[in-house]
């Protein structure tokens, strides 16, 4: 085939027809007929050869261009691409290295083998190109739903037609035991997109929390305009759920709104979930609050949270126990995830059981260690103290308030709780340096003679490896796994030591042993500093 007048718009109206086909823009098929025309070129005029092709976009004349560069004599490498500037002076005027001198040279023939290598260079680049339309069209739909059809199943896994392209609704993201046929039509949540070597992949889902919240924003004029806000959702897919929601303006009651007029809302949305119960909670920015409510329809007689662990004991009556936690666990593992809270659950007798325990257990720390009689040590533990050291370094008047307490009964008791303190002391440092704790760590300041012992048995024993350790290694932390909060215990979190105060005596580390630099910390300080002020600036 060559390239002649009688077949140059006929360029013109294939790129026409095929981006009108396959709905993409015409300028990229012509882009990719260039390219495999100058590939057919460099097969008949050599392959180290610069030619490129351009295709004038009103008449279809194609124009074939030899191009030479420029270049420094010792860079010179490819002769049939380059040439020095003493060469190009045979062509050109005044050459600099750099410069491009384009040459015109007669068209190909197209052979049989040259004509089916373009044709594939233009197939090519048509799939690229309706693979990046689908890419950009669907990247930004994420977080949407949309309806499509399905077109087959396979091992589990639903494919869709999204029109253009396909996506696939894993078999862990169906609600249940679903099931569907070719030509259904579905309802589904853009989760994901992806581009891969294949083509873009977009990943659909109806189980995720995201997609109720959508479909309760498209049943709720007032969601979608944002008088009412969804704050968290917790499901179980096709079993039951829980949403947290809040009104902005006081006249409209949030959980009236969702549920709608005899249900007619709310029912839309469980209909679309496959009979999925749904809770509706009106969500408070007072943690023991929100939970109580998100413990519905169980009744709590207590709460008692723990901000730093992120815990929270619920006590409940005994009758309600069954109810607060669940079948299976639903209950509260639901009220869990949309709180972002650990809960425990206990009746009211088990909590009495509980501190009554707690209560014993500080009665008899007092009568070993202080020597004292059972009465005198629960009158301690009653007024509040837990531990030795509270004894030991409280003001005095705090233990004279204690029936029975004159200032030498107070000054012995102290004096008492110092030298066991003392002797506890003494003998975790002698544990530690049995261990091969060496001077480095012992010299720390911040750490207890008890802290070093339990470093120790971790197998820390210098300041270097002090200095190595995580801030939740030695303060513990949370992490989730597959939904679960799993706790992660801290070496030095049996004393009191939390996430923030650990960075800070690990960053002390490193900067006493020469590995962070001071002033760096207070540039770092400084720009934190600035940063909330800035923050609270816009907030005001």
């Amino acid at each position: 085939m060559a390239i002649t007048s009688a077949n140059q718009l006929e360029l013109l109206q294939t790129a026409e027809a095929v981006a009108r086909e396959k709905m993409i823009d015409p300028v990229l098929v012509i882009e990719a007929m260039e390219e495999s025309l100058a590939r057919a070129a460099k097969s008949r005029y050599g392959a180290e050869m610069d030619i490129r092709v351009a295709i004038d976009r009103k008449t279809g004349r194609a124009t074939f261009t030899r191009v030479r560069t420029v270049v420094e004599d010792e860079e010179l490498e490819n002769y049939q691409s380059e040439f020095t500037v003493e060469q190009a002076k045979q062509y050109m005027a005044d050459p600099e290295v750099g410069q491009e001198f384009i040459e015109e040279v007669p068209p190909v023939e197209m052979g049989r083998i040259a004509a089916q290598s373009a044709k594939q260079v233009i197939l090519q680049k048509v799939r690229e190109a309706e693979r990046d339309k689908q890419f950009e069209e669907f990247k930004d739909r994420i977080g949407t739903i949309i309806n499509c059809v399905v077109k087959r199943e396979e091992y589990g896994n639903v494919i869709v037609d999204m029109n253009p392209g396909e996506g696939i609704l894993r078999r862990n993201e169906k609600i249940g035991r679903e099931s569907y046929r070719p030509n259904d039509r579905i309802r589904v949540f853009i989760k994901d997109v992806r581009r891969e070597q294949r083509g873009p992949q977009i990943f659909l889902s109806r189980t995720a929390p995201e997609f109720m919240a959508e479909l309760f924003k498209m049943e709720v004029p007032e969601i979608y305009d944002g008088i009412i806000d969804i704050k968290a959702v917790a499901r179980d897919p096709g079993s039951r759920a829980k949403i947290a929601v809040i009104s902005y303006d006081g006249s409209i009651d949030p959980v009236g709104a969702c549920v709608g007029m005899r249900g007619s809302r709310v029912q839309a949305v469980v209909n679309e979930l496959q009979g999925e119960k749904i809770d509706i909670i009106p969500w408070n920015d007072d943690q023991p609050t929100f939970l109580v409510n998100a413990l519905q329809p169980a009744e709590v007689s207590k709460v008692v949270l723990d901000e730093e662990a992120g815990k929270i004991e619920v006590v409940v009556p005994e009758e309600q126990l069954s109810l607060a936690i669940g079948r299976r666990g639903q209950n509260v593992r639901l009220a869990s995830q949309l709180t972002g809270l650990d809960i425990d659950i206990m009746t009211e007798a088990e909590e009495s059981a509980r501190r009554q325990k707690e209560f014993e257990l500080r009665t008899k720390l007092f009568m070993d260690n202080l020597d004292l009689d059972e009465f005198f040590a629960q009158l301690l533990v009653a007024e509040g103290f837990t531990n030795l050291e509270e004894v030991a370094y409280v003001e005095v008047d705090e233990l004279l308030v204690i029936d029975g307490v004159d200032e030498g009964t107070a000054g012995e008791l102290q004096a008492r709780a110092r030298d066991v303190i003392e002797a506890q002391n003494k003998a975790a440092l002698d544990a530690a340096r049995a261990l091969g704790v060496e001077d480095s760590l012992v010299e720390f300041d911040g750490l207890t003679p008890q802290m070093i012992e339990a470093l120790a048995k971790d197998d820390v024993k210098t300041l270097e490896d002090f200095a190595t350790c995580a801030d939740w290694e030695l303060a513990g932390g949370w992490t989730t796994e597959k939904g679960e909060r799993v706790k992660d215990d801290g070496v030095l979190e049996p004393f009191g030591v939390d996430l923030e105060e650990a960075q800070a005596m690990i960053m002390i580390a490193r900067v006493s042993l020469g590995w962070v630099d001071p002033a760096e910390l207070e540039a770092m300080a400084e720009d934190d500093e600035d940063g909330e002020a800035t923050s609270e600036e816009t907030e005001a």
